[in-house]
């Protein structure tokens, strides 16, 4: 190696920064991915030079974002097709584990995750959030000024370990989209630590109650609420999953809470099996069995 370094004319400390600055960009091109996502999802003509300008991304240019925008098909005109690719050269890619997962009997069995925007006036915030599919509880969230793993993914699953006291015994999945957040170093590091099995859907379809828990706090909650700041915004993002955890009913929970139904299930006043493997349509009816009035 040190014959090519001399014959090329570069030094080996210069390589491997270049490589570094490299990897570092096209994680956050992977970053950006689902985020590009929502937007063209909510704004259907909004261009890349507009997306762009909204989102002031610190890893590339406005013409460098432009052009990879238009490789992952998001140049304007285009049919209204909000597929996204996700192919990511370099990176850990994990299977969809779902599809192997019949059915859900208590908390700490599948956790799943996403990322969505919150606009205030010109400025744009991210939120995250993980939430037990059992009892629909949200364990994990935060709003902040960046994409970085260490401001989103890494902070509230964090959170969510420390609010369960998730122990390295459980089987827990944890399923997410393909955004690079969830897949960094530091994430993976920390998902190996607690035992914890990644999973990822190719499409914001393979995760569709992730995608519910956003719309639900945004537009039921945030948005009323009018944060004017990232302070507030926090502020407010708290009141709201507390209220949303606490006291908001759920259809499927029969009318309790998150918290609520987990009281009832806890001591064994209500049991529930929950059956996701969609693919087993004879096993397709939730088996339940009530025990108070």
């Amino acid at each position: 190696m040190k014959d090519i370094y001399r014959v090329v004319g570069i030094t080996k400390q210069c390589f491997h920064q270049w490589l570094n600055r490299r990897l570092l960009c096209e994680a956050d091109k992977e970053q950006l991915l689902p985020i590009i996502f929502q937007l063209r999802s909510s704004h259907p003509r909004l261009s890349c030079r507009q997306m762009y300008n909204k989102l002031s991304p610190k890893s590339m240019g406005r013409d460098k974002f432009e052009q990879f925008c238009y490789a992952n098909g998001y140049k304007v005109p285009v049919k209204r097709n909000f597929r996204r690719t996700t192919a990511s050269k370099g990176f850990i890619r994990f299977p969809n584990l779902l599809l192997s997962l019949d059915e859900l009997t208590d908390i700490n069995q599948l956790w799943v995750s996403d990322i969505t925007y919150f606009d205030i006036g010109t400025e744009t915030y991210y939120l995250t959030f993980i939430t037990d599919i059992y009892n629909r509880e949200i364990i994990g969230y935060n709003a902040s000024e960046s994409l970085d793993t260490e401001s989103t993914t890494l902070l509230c699953l964090k959170m969510a370990i420390k609010q369960r006291m998730l122990s390295k015994e459980n089987k827990l999945f944890f399923h997410s989209d393909g955004g690079g957040q969830y897949y960094s170093k530091k994430f993976i590091a920390l998902t190996r630590d607690y035992n914890i099995h990644n999973s990822m859907g190719k499409t914001a379809y393979e995760n569709p109650f992730a995608e519910r828990i956003n719309g639900t706090i945004k537009n039921d909650y945030l948005i009323p609420y009018q944060p004017k700041n990232l302070a507030q915004l926090s502020k407010l993002l708290t009141k709201s999953v507390w209220l949303y955890n606490n006291e908001r009913p759920h259809k499927s929970l029969y009318g309790y809470s998150p918290i609520e139904f987990y009281s009832l299930v806890k001591n064994k006043l209500l049991t529930k099996k929950w059956v996701i493997n969609k693919k087993k349509k004879e096993a397709k009816k939730k088996k339940v069995n009530i025990i108070i009035n």
